[in-house]
């Protein structure tokens, strides 16, 4: 509760902030010739700002003030059982893509809708909670369809205007899938949805790699399992002394059932090399006698000719064996001769206790790709800084695939998959390879990855609602092109409190891209920034 109100009361506080910003005219003050030239230098194309001063508190935009007043429920529902089934009322949004953790604004007219809301709030297996499925229009025949992984939807804030309609601001809270829907007769839109069990994040064993061990103990099936120097060592090293105390069984308790299968099978494999082992080992007893007889010999002939071998500018003592010969004696005169190369046969029976290489379990280490997610997004967008999710890696998948500038529908299948690991090597791929924002419809280029600009606390993409309920995810931008303005600037219900807005065009197909907004006091900086709905952007 003391946390409740605390969050509460720093809410109150910014929306006396934005009180006190609409109290004042909102009009721009003129300035001199030289204060215009110096802002076009600082504006590109249609105006967006490039400037590095930032004076707009994010959190405003992430409050979403222009719903007015709204309360908060006080309630916050426990996390559902993986595979429970339950009916929930629900939401068909076109062109929004809801994730675990994400706010959604929703402003409610239709009354089917705004019974579905008040079902919510009184039902019993999930009090405050609705589902949220994507809504989208076949490329055929223009059909509408729904999506079969969803999310539910929990109801933060509530607030019932004079007219009956609803305003409130949700939170997303877990995966479901779509089971069948229906409308009830009060024509409330139903449906039964499965919770979707989440796996928990992989780690590679900490016993997988760091000191080494002969090959010969694969006969019996037993590795030395002396520890790493520590837990997160990736580096292979050489011990003396391995322990037969620790053997496979303390690294295998570290897998789980299926890489235990697995390392099973590979171990099953290497038992056919035995064969081979006991040949090297006949051949390192023949070689150690060989080195043995060629030291007695060297020690003989350094008492009774000294410098023997001096005219071939190779001491006795640095005599070496070349690959392959295995005699191991090097004639008189022969050492300017040849390229002769040290050997430690010691290297070919030393494998890591690990049958896989490293890079493999990496590309299922849902830690090491989280911190690899996280460095290339900090590269691309900067902030908000996630270092908090970077040991939640579960997360941190949501919250990218929530963010990532990229359409709807690939947004979607990142809602779809399963397991904390693909989603994230799925989401590196796309911070890899996607770098063009471009119309949907005619492919024209609008801007690049490099362009996002952030402008809410929760990201740089995030929900709105306008006055007539539609729901409208953007990415803003500092920078777009290939956009024509459609009518005047207009500062009633902004999305982002001190900015006026204007609808934006495709130049090309003449398709609602978006908006630009642009300040309403010369103080406020950005001046403007462009938002582009992710429902317009090709995939």
């Amino acid at each position: 509760m003391e946390e409740d109100n605390r969050i509460l009361e720093a809410e109150r506080h910014q929306i006396e902030q934005i009180r006190q910003l609409d109290f004042e005219e909102l009009q721009v003050e003129e300035v001199d010739d030289d204060d215009d030239d110096d802002s076009l230098d600082d504006r590109d194309a249609f105006g967006a700002g490039t400037s590095d001063d930032f004076t707009f508190n994010t959190c405003l935009a992430s409050l979403h003030t222009y719903l007015g007043e709204v309360e908060d429920t006080h309630h916050r529902l426990a996390f559902l059982d993986g595979g429970a089934i339950l009916n929930l009322p629900l939401f068909y949004l076109e062109g929004v893509v809801l994730f675990p953790e994400a706010t959604l604004p929703l402003r409610v007219i239709q009354p089917n809708f705004i019974s579905a809301v008040e079902r919510a709030l009184v039902q019993v297996d999930a009090p405050y909670t609705v589902g949220v499925v994507r809504a989208y229009r076949d490329s055929d025949n223009r059909r509408l369809r729904f999506a079969n992984v969803g999310t539910t939807a929990e109801i933060r804030q509530y607030r019932r205007l004079e007219d009956g309609s609803l305003n409130i601001v949700t939170r997303g809270q877990q995966r479901f899938r779509l089971k069948r829907r229906w409308i009830d007769v009060e024509g409330v839109p139903c449906g039964e949805v499965q919770i979707i069990q989440e796996d928990m994040p992989l780690r590679t064993p900490k016993d997988a790699f760091g000191k080494l061990a002969p090959l010969r103990n694969l006969r019996s099936h037993k590795f030395s399992a002396v520890p790493p120097a520590t837990s997160s060592s990736v580096g292979y090293g050489h011990s003396d002394n391995d322990s037969e105390e620790n053997s496979e069984e303390s690294f295998e308790t570290a897998l789980s059932l299926a890489e235990r299968r697995i390392h099973q099978s590979a171990l099953n494999s290497c038992y056919g090399y035995d064969m081979m082992d006991e040949s090297m080992s006949s051949d390192d007893d023949k070689f150690m006698s060989q080195l043995e007889e060629m030291r007695s010999r060297r020690s003989h002939l350094s008492e009774t000719e000294g410098s023997l071998y001096s005219d071939t500018g190779k001491n006795v003592d640095n005599t070496t064996l070349e690959i392959g010969n295995t005699s191991g004696l090097a004639k008189k005169g022969e050492g300017s001769k040849r390229c002769w190369k040290k050997i430690d046969l010691n290297q070919f029976r030393r494998v890591p206790r690990a049958f896989w290489p490293h890079w493999v379990y990496s590309m299922h280490d849902s830690y090491c790709l989280a911190e690899r997610a996280t460095d290339m997004w900090k590269q691309i967008v900067g902030v908000p800084s996630m270092d908090g999710l970077v040991r939640k890696p579960d997360l941190l998948s949501f919250y990218i695939a929530s963010k990532i500038p990229v359409s709807e529908e690939i947004r979607q299948e990142l809602l779809e998959i399963d397991g904390i690991s693909y989603r994230l090597r799925r989401e590196i791929d796309l911070l890899e390879t996607v770098d063009l924002v471009q119309c949907k419809t005619c492919k024209i280029v609008i801007a690049r990855r490099s362009d996002m600009l952030v402008m809410s606390s929760e990201g740089p993409l995030g929900a709105y609602v306008n006055p007539h309920g539609y729901v409208h995810e953007i990415m803003t931008l500092q920078k777009a092109n290939g956009l024509a303005l459609i009518g005047r600037a207009t500062a009633e219900y902004s999305w982002f409190p001190g900015y006026a807005w204007t609808v934006a065009e495709c130049v090309s197909c003449e398709t609602q891209m978006g908006w630009l907004f642009t300040a309403t006091k010369k103080k406020l900086k950005p001046q403007s920034f462009w938002g582009i709905r992710s429902s317009q952007v090709a995939g």
